[in-house]
């Protein structure tokens, strides 16, 4: 309970946004979302000890999500040159100032967290291809390589070191988590209908699992909104319900003599183990409390455990697999860190290895490889990943004779899930109001062209231009970026001349580099600044409007906006095909894109599309006769 109200008060009052896995921030950041908190060091520090306070108190969540948001958080410190805030700044890293490479570092970051929770170097960098970034290129493979063969030696290093318990259970056991070794690795007409079987049941489940976690996502958002105190005291009640079920349902159990021949102790004293006494008689165990009142990873080498039919019988699975389906659902989402790979694996290798159990004889497989079976079928349902979630569990569990049945099982679980409804990241990505924008255009926007969608009044700016008006229209707008149309006398006609951002302009305002004369001043005038002046800033860094002080006269002084200005933005044709124009967008990384008249004699610019214009919700606005599905 205290380890418990420790996450939560961390999440409520510190971090917010380090709540939950954190998967879903670091996909739509890396979709060109961006939002300081999802990566600021505040959230960093709240994901680390609120991950490690939230497995502590015994919930039901993985650190596996949390670990990824903590990678992409280190990056992201790293990226924009350490923390003024905290006076942790490296001057060396300046390099990587600008949007795409420090979507690059992030990028190698998650990769980096999967590999270090999963031990699985390979299956990081997949998952960075698969499901965390939006932009691929060819060096970024490399990098994510790289920094994922540098998690695996810096753990196997720290594994030797902390052999002999010197460091509690982190020493054991290797890079592999879960060995399992398929006593034969040969299989039958029988064996794979069963998969097929495993494949279809995991994605009715994933399916229905995403869609309970949406609604209570949903109800859970409600509560929240009413302040710190309601969160911290919704996750003393889950952990309470928590505790209930573990030390509860164990005593629905009965107990079990211990098998024969063995050659750990049973029942399990003192530490963590396959066998839990639980109020049983001597060499006698209790196995629902072998699943329960061990660790996560421990329960799930349990019933990855193979030659041990009789381990558990069927209704310790049946009750063990509803309360972890429920538990996983309902904790989710709470103010605490959590991730939910380990709720789904250990949901997914009870019901596989329950199949094991009833096939009995029938089947030529092992009873725990149908519990991995299991694991990746609810996995494949849920997470709608397949390339990645594969080699992430032959990484995990050294069973490589056994990969087309993985295959299998993963694609059938995902083709069937996918009828229902999206992945649980892409669904909560949506829940919570995060602008991604899709690899495809949605069908509808064929049916529209670029001018269509551009709404609100255009800004624009002279090439050189007075800075009262500069400082009314950062006052009376939130755009990020505003075009600059030269006029005569710097042209024969007004003719558009780039695009200017806003924190180019602030900073150009607090330099106070102005002229009293309208002429173009720009070389004399970026003589006084630094290159790094106009770097992308970092979380929470930045020229703001309230730290411009401009006096009076100064307002009627001018600017030359040319050299801020860039003067080759990505532009279309008023006319484009919206769908043409939301792939370029997406493909591109843009932020801005520029919307210019197909015809002569009108004015240079017709408007600017932004993420938001590609949004169902703003064209359904404008258009709610459109159906967002044809």
């Amino acid at each position: 309970m205290v380890l418990a109200t420790a996450a939560a008060a961390l999440c409520a009052y510190i971090a917010p946004a380090a709540a939950g896995s954190g998967i879903p921030e670091v996909k739509a950041y890396l979709n060109g979302v961006d939002a300081h908190s999802i990566l600021a060091p505040s959230t960093l520090f709240v994901k680390i000890f609120g991950s490690i306070f939230g497995v502590a108190a015994g919930f039901v969540v993985g650190k596996e999500g949390p670990m990824v948001h903590t990678g992409a958080c280190v990056a992201s410190l790293l990226g924009q040159g350490g923390s003024r805030k905290y006076r942790l700044t490296w001057k060396w890293l300046r390099y990587f100032k600008n949007d795409r490479d420090r979507r690059d570092l992030i990028t190698c970051g998650a990769a980096a967290g999967v590999a270090a929770a999963f031990r699985a170097p390979v299956g990081g960098v997949l998952f960075a291809l698969e499901e965390a970034a939006s932009w691929w290129r060819s060096a970024l493979l490399w990098r994510t390589f790289f920094t994922t063969a540098v998690v695996a030696v810096v753990l196997r290093g720290f594994m030797v070191f902390c052999r002999g318990g010197k460091c509690g259970l982190f020493g054991e056991g290797g890079l592999i988590m879960f060995d399992v070794n398929s006593a034969k690795p040969t299989y039958s007409v029988p064996d794979l209908l069963a998969v097929i079987f495993l494949g279809v049941i995991g994605g009715i489940f994933g399916s229905l699992y995403n869609y309970l976690v949406d609604k209570v996502l949903r109800t859970y958002s409600i509560i929240n909104e009413r302040g710190p105190s309601l969160k911290v005291l919704l996750v003393i009640t889950i952990s309470l319900l928590t505790s209930c079920c573990s030390y509860g349902l164990p005593w629905l159990s009965r107990c079990i003599p211990c098998p024969a021949h063995l050659e750990d102790q049973c029942p399990t004293v003192g530490r963590t183990g396959n066998y839990k006494n639980f109020q049983c008689p001597p060499h006698h165990y209790n196995d629902l409390a072998s699943l329960f009142m061990n660790t996560n990873d421990d329960a799930i080498r349990n019933l990855f455990s193979s030659g041990s039919v009789k381990e558990f019988q069927l209704s310790t699975l049946i009750v063990f697999f509803a309360a972890i389906y429920f538990l996983g659902i309902i904790t989710y989402g709470i103010a605490v860190p959590s991730g939910l790979f380990i709720p789904v694996i250990l949901a997914g290798a009870s019901y596989g290895r329950l199949l094991g159990n009833l096939l009995g004889s029938l089947s030529d497989l092992d009873v725990g490889f149908f519990a991995l079976l299991g694991a990746a079928s609810f996995l494949g349902g849920t997470m709608r990943m397949t390339v990645s979630l594969c080699v992430i569990l032959l990484e995990l569990t050294n069973d490589l004779l056994m990969l087309p049945l993985v295959m299998l099982v993963l694609l059938i679980s995902k083709t069937v899930a996918d009828c229902f409804n999206k992945g649980v990241y892409d669904q909560i990505v949506k829940m919570k109001g995060l602008p991604y924008m899709e690899a495809h255009a949605e069908p509808y926007m064929r049916h529209l062209v670029a001018s269509d969608v551009v709404s609100g009044p255009l800004v624009t700016f002279s090439g050189v231009e007075k800075v009262g008006n500069i400082l009314h229209a950062l006052k009376i707008t939130r755009h990020n970026g505003f075009p600059v149309i030269n006029e005569p006398p710097f042209s024969d006609a007004p003719e558009l001349c780039g695009l200017v951002l806003r924190s180019h302009l602030l900073v150009l305002l607090k330099g106070k580099k102005f002229a009293r004369q309208r002429v173009m001043t720009g070389t004399e005038m970026m003589s006084r600044f630094k290159a790094h002046d106009f770097a992308k800033a970092g979380s929470g860094k930045g020229v703001k409007l309230e730290d411009i002080d401009i006096k009076e006269d100064e307002m009627e002084m001018y600017v030359d906006l040319h050299p801020i200005t860039n003067t080759s933005p990505y532009t279309v044709v008023e006319t484009m095909s919206l769908a043409k124009a939301a792939v370029l967008f997406r493909e591109v990384g843009l932020r801005h894109l520029l919307v210019v008249p197909k015809t002569p004699g009108r004015p240079p610019i017709v408007g600017i599309l932004t993420r938001h214009d590609f949004m169902m919700e703003h064209i359904l606005g404008l258009y709610p006769h459109f159906n967002p599905h044809k």
